[in-house]
């Protein structure tokens, strides 16, 4: 089952209606997903280049294959980040939001709860065993779930879709890497709230 947000209720028809998807597939009213937003400094940021399937080539795309190709693991920390919020998705459009598509929710109770670390990129081809490539990035991660309409979720796939280079393959949830053991963690979490070291 995983780690889902706690909000679902099966008394309360937001969360039991389906919903008629238009854009997105494998998804369900009711269901916990989280997004990824990853952006680089050696990226065509603030262009239609930007957004690229598989992200590596839009995170990467501002390099030729033998600039990408001396990279140290620095040069990936000290130019790549992602940002993540994660959301149950309720039939309800009381909690539309027009533009997913560019990025992490920074208004109300979105994004107040923040959590900052190093990891990797993530994945299911990546586990305790075999690392991700791609590390350390930096996380910018919302703490806290948040509901949003199933209707927000088909409009970014519609927009993903829409690309110059077409992000059909991530309109459908992906699975998620298996938790990484503790002795591959980063001592560096820090919690916004009094920006404190989270972890010993």
């Amino acid at each position: 089952d995983g780690f889902r947000c706690n909000y679902y209720d099966a008394e309360d028809p937001k969360f039991t209606t389906p919903y008629d998807w238009k854009y997105c597939s494998g998804m369900e009213v009711g269901e916990t997903y989280e997004v990824h937003w990853p952006s680089s400094t050696v990226a065509a940021c603030s262009t239609p280049d930007q957004y690229q399937e598989p992200f590596y080539d839009g995170a990467f795309c501002n390099l030729s294959e033998e600039q990408l190709g001396t990279l140290s693991q620095q040069d990936i920390a000290d130019n790549m980040g992602v940002q993540a919020q994660v959301y149950t998705v309720v039939n309800d459009e009381d909690y539309f939001y027009a533009n997913l598509f560019s990025g992490m929710i920074v208004d109300g109770e979105f994004s107040k709860d923040m959590a900052y670390y190093t990891g990797s990129t993530t994945g299911t081809s990546h586990d305790n065993d075999i690392c991700s490539a791609y590390g350390p990035i930096t996380w910018h991660v919302d703490r806290k779930c948040h509901l949003i309409s199933a209707s927000t979720f088909d409009k970014m796939c519609f927009d993903m879709k829409m690309q110059r280079d077409d992000m059909e393959i991530d309109t459908h949830p992906h699975g998620s890497r298996e938790l990484v053991n503790d002795a591959y963690v980063a001592n560096n979490q820090v919690y916004e709230g009094d920006r404190k070291n989270l972890r010993a």
